[in-house]
This record gives C-alpha cells, structure tokens and sequence, in this order.
C-alpha cells in the first residue's frame, strides 16, 4: 500500500537535496500530480501540507474539483492547475475551474480560455508548453515559436502569463535531458526580460527531478513518487 506522507516527506527531502547541490537559494515549488488518483488520495496529501495540485484529464479534473468545493474536510485554499493536453472544445470547464493552465501551445486554446474565463475570477494563469524535445509524439509549441506566442497570450486581458513548461525526451544519459532543460532555461531568461508576471519554468518529473532543478527549474511536478503508479 502506497503512503503518501512519507512519500511527500522524502520528495520533499529530495528537492531540499537538490537545490543545496545546485546552489539556489529560491524555493522549488512542488507540484502533487494527482490525476487518475480519487478524493481520498488528495484529502492525504493535503493533510501532510501540499495545496498544489495537477490534473491531466478535463471531466475527471472538474469532478474532484466540485466534490472538494463542497467537502468540508480541505480547510484552506487549493491550486489547481491542469497541465494535460487541452481540446479547444474542452476550454471552458478548464476556464471556469482552475487556477493555471500549464499546456497552452496555441493561440486557440489561449483566446478560447481568455474568452471563457468568467469575469468574476482572478485572470487565469498560463505556462506555454514548449515541445523541446522535437519529438511528433509530444504537444507543445517549437522553441522558435514560443516567444510569438508568448506576445500574442500577454495581450488577452482575461490571461496572466507566468511562465513555460516542458517535458523532455526520455533518456538514460542525463546529459541529453539536462541539455533540453537548459535550453528551456535560456528561453524563460528570455521571456524573464521582456514579461514581468513570468516566476515559473514548469519542468522535472519524478525520474529527472534533480536534473530540472540543477538547469532551474522553479516547479517540478511529481505524481508516481508521491501517489504510486498508475
């Protein structure tokens, strides 16, 4: 059986870990992924601290979303931020229940979220997915596109532009991740110079945690360390 505190507890652990070995003296903002994962998983979670959450999937996401509104149990305020690839025919729940969305790699999905974001809530927070790996298989822009996309996001009044996320290519030698991550890097420095709101570069995972914060990461988002596999 899976024990998410102590699991939390040595995540947490690691990260402390790895930004003394990098040097950094910021704090690394740990993201509990949770999709796939019920209430009751989360409820744990929250009870060892954690009110960060990810979600990949819209009707699941929104479900858990509506069942913790209502639960008396989460005592103070949860962050929810969908990170998974996003139809521009399933905006408007994303728009109308989440605090970030960490995938935008279009101008679609970006005015469709602008759009459908209710008056009555704080701007909706963008990271744009970066494909910095090439790879067909991934979503997310080019790194030759994202600083155009990323003027045309800063300009819709409903969106606050905060950052870009990434998922590398798979592999064993961590040069070849640590590579892409560093190109990501030079790109939020990029950003960084030109948009005040930008504070977050969204990348490492579980299995390259260290190397993401090594390359400056300010967020990594960890689900099969914290919850267990899938």
């Amino acid at each position: 059986m899976t024990n998410i505190p102590n699991n939390i507890v040595a995540v947490e652990q690691k990260i402390a870990q790895a930004s003394i070995n990098a040097q950094r003296q910021d704090k690394v903002r740990l993201l509990a992924v949770s999709k796939t994962k019920p209430v009751s998983s989360i409820k744990q979670a929250f009870a060892q601290g954690l009110s960060h959450f990810g979600e990949n999937y819209v009707q699941e996401s929104i479900e858990k979303i509506q069942h913790i509104k209502t639960d008396s149990y989460f005592d103070r305020p949860i962050h929810w931020y969908f990170i998974g690839p996003l139809q521009s025919n399933k905006t408007r729940p994303v728009a109308e229940n989440f605090d970030w969305v960490q995938s935008v790699d279009r101008l679609k999905i970006a005015q469709r979220l602008n759009e459908q974001r209710p008056e009555n809530m704080p701007k909706l927070n963008i990271c744009l997915q970066v494909n910095i790996s090439g790879e067909e298989s991934k979503s997310g822009t080019t790194l030759s596109q994202v600083i155009e996309l990323a003027s045309q996001v800063q300009d819709l009044p409903r969106l606050k532009l905060r950052g870009i996320m990434a998922i590398p290519q798979k592999s064993d030698d961590p040069k070849v991740v640590e590579q892409q991550f560093l190109a990501l890097h030079k790109i939020y420095q990029t950003l960084q110079q030109q948009y005040p709101d930008i504070d977050t570069l969204s990348m490492g995972m579980s299995g390259d945690l260290e190397s993401a914060i090594k390359c400056g990461s300010t967020m990594v988002r960890i689900g099969t360390d914290i919850f267990g596999s899938r």
